[in-house]
């Protein structure tokens, strides 16, 4: 059996971009925290680019020189600053100083003279958009357009002339807008009532159409075609009941890949636009059952890179050739010495919840060299989000619990993404606790599995699924054996009323407003109930939290050790919003397994 920390050192490999030369970069995190590395061919010695002991957060080649954009923040905080690199020289130019603001990278113009990106620097409640030479650096970048919400960008048109613009009012109410840099217009292309998505948009070649995943007219997600010049939609891909939740699409050639989320699971077809909406397809790649995304086309099209993973595949990125589909793993990130056999996959289950909808849900036992005669200890593992879905892609913390004997359960309750928009609202404000209710029938489930010991189950979950934690102790006390709440929210309102002022508006729109919806958001935040939690409880979180501050964990951890349960709490000055450098990492989760071992 390998300890705790080799799991964790087992690596990863995605972010990839294709430069003009076919040089491979993409970030890996070998070194603890994840830095910007090359490839020149496949399974080659990586050559490491950036050597910070803060994570790099993207990276992205020009279009035309040997050289790259990057990302990264401090801390955790999430005030991203961006960066171009070098590679001949291997010297770094800070292309923004803004350090109390957030910079979404925008990409290159396609002669790479020029960059773009959405920054909160006027008004931290808002993004504005800024365009700036390759060369120029902080207070050089220009102004281009003043936003009134939380803009993003979704890339440059062919001709260099238009930004494409995504607002998100809220995770399932987007829009799309062109902004003319010439004039400074900003056209509202996609004008909608209700809620409708509009996810990874494209331009079309010709900078003529949009190509995007919107559920506009649909429950799933489906990837359809605007015409710029009369605003009208058609269907290029109705997923059926699945979400096509991607499409990358190099402008220049026409040639696109998406992606349908199957019950969790990716598949990815790859094509030829031959008409507006008509497509010649070519071979799908070859690769582990399980997720895969990040497409990125080089620059002549004739090849793209993407990163894949599964449960017993540690995630790495592979080169597929366009037309045989011929797919090379180019990446060999580490599996710590620990062998891929030894990796446990996951059954796909569905469970029956109070009002008899079906909760989809991965279950995976361990093996049976580390069972108990008596039944196993389980660990559900709730995800955050709520607009998320847990995926079937690797974790070495959950492959770790799994080799000490541990079963591990993963619910896809509602409001997760994944299974149509009226699934993912089925737990909007005042139906909040019917996801909690979820919880309770997945352990009504794991009870009548004989492999499971009814009296060790333990909740445990990050963000919103630190949330979920809380609440299932509060909800149904005697069902658990000990909690781990990971940078979870405690208070609704005080979560509200603190965090990122560029997100208030955003999460109100799931959970319910402070103006309208306060005393429900009291009624059922876990701090006001923290009376009723029975068992232990650990509670794990970065002092720099930006999305959900820190004081969620000192009011709960404050209020449960006065009821005299026992809480135990680790607080890291250098970590925000999950726990990401290795070293904190393995503290953590060391921590947090020794706790389980004494109360589960």
């Amino acid at each position: 059996m390998h300890d705790l920390e080799r799991y964790l050192n087992v690596r990863s490999a995605y972010g990839a971009s294709i430069g003009p030369e076919g040089t491979l970069a993409f970030l890996m995190d070998t070194t603890g925290t994840p830095q910007v590395w090359t490839l020149d061919e496949p399974a080659g010695w990586p050559e490491q680019r950036t050597f910070y002991d803060e994570r790099v957060t993207f990276c992205s080649f020009s279009p035309e020189r040997r050289e790259l954009a990057f990302g990264m923040d401090e801390g955790g905080d999430e005030f991203t600053q961006l960066f171009r690199l070098d590679l001949d020289s291997g010297a770094v130019h800070p292309l923004t100083d803004t350090p109390d603001a957030i910079h979404y990278w925008g990409g290159w113009s396609h002669d790479g003279d020029r960059i773009a990106f959405a920054a909160n620097r006027r008004d931290e409640s808002v993004f504005d958009v800024y365009v700036q030479g390759r060369d120029e650096q902080g207070d050089e970048a220009e102004l281009v357009h003043e936003g009134d919400g939380w803009l993003a960008l979704a890339g440059w048109s062919p001709d260099d002339d238009r930004l494409l613009v995504t607002e998100h009012t809220s995770s399932f109410d987007k829009d799309l807008y062109v902004l003319h840099l010439d004039s400074g217009d900003l056209e509202h292309v996609t004008p909608h009532d209700g809620d409708v998505r509009y996810n990874s948009p494209s331009w079309g070649p010709d900078g003529e159409a949009i190509y995007c995943c919107t559920d506009r007219e649909s429950d799933t997600l489906r990837l359809e075609r605007l015409d710029l010049d009369t605003g009208e939609f058609a269907i290029v891909e109705d997923g059926g009941e699945w979400n096509v939740d991607g499409i990358a699409l190099d402008d220049e050639t026409g040639r696109l890949a998406f992606s349908r989320n199957v019950d969790g699971y990716t598949e990815i077809t790859v094509g030829e636009l031959t008409g507006a909406t008509e497509y010649d397809t070519r071979p799908a790649p070859d690769l582990p059952d399980g997720t895969a995304g990040g497409v990125s086309f080089g620059p002549d099209g004739e090849a793209f890179a993407l990163s894949a993973s599964s449960r017993t595949n540690n995630t790495n990125v592979h080169r597929v050739a366009f037309e045989s589909g011929e797919t090379e793993q180019w990446t060999r990130a580490s599996t710590a010495g620990i062998p891929p056999s030894s990796f446990r996959e996951p059954e796909l289950v569905h469970y029956d919840s109070f009002d008899g909808r079906e909760i989809p849900a991965y279950f995976t036992l361990p093996a049976e060299a580390a069972r108990d005669s008596t039944g196993v200890p389980v660990i559900v593992d709730i995800h955050g989000g709520p607009e998320s879905q847990r995926r079937p892609s690797f974790s070495g913390l959950t492959q770790y619990f799994l080799s000490r004997g541990y079963a591990v359960f993963e619910p896809n309750v509602r409001g997760s993404t994944g299974y149509g928009k009226a699934y993912t609202h089925l737990d909007d404000v005042e139906k909040r606790m019917d996801s909690v209710k979820d919880i309770r029938a997945a352990v009504e489930w794991l009870t009548d599995q004989s492999a499971v010991d009814p009296d060790r189950i333990v909740a445990k979950g990050g963000s919103y699924g630190g949330f979920m934690v809380l609440a299932a102790l509060t909800e149904y006390p005697d069902l658990w054996a000990a909690g781990v709440d990971s940078v979870g929210i405690a208070n609704f309102v005080t979560f509200l009323e603190n965090t990122g002022a560029w997100r208030q508006e955003h999460r109100e729109a799931e959970y319910g407003s402070l103006e309208d919806d306060r005393e429900f958001l009291e009624s059922i935040s876990p701090l006001n109930h923290a009376d009723r939690i029975e068992a232990p409880l650990f509670v794990l979180h970065g002092a720099n939290d930006p999305r959900v501050p820190v004081g969620e964990a000192e009011q709960i951890v404050e209020e449960v050790q006065s009821q005299g349960v026992p809480v135990e709490k680790l607080i890291f000055e250098d970590e925000g919003h999950g726990i990401s450098k290795l070293e904190n990492r393995i503290e953590a989760y060391t921590t947090v397994v020794d706790f389980l071992d004494r109360h589960v």
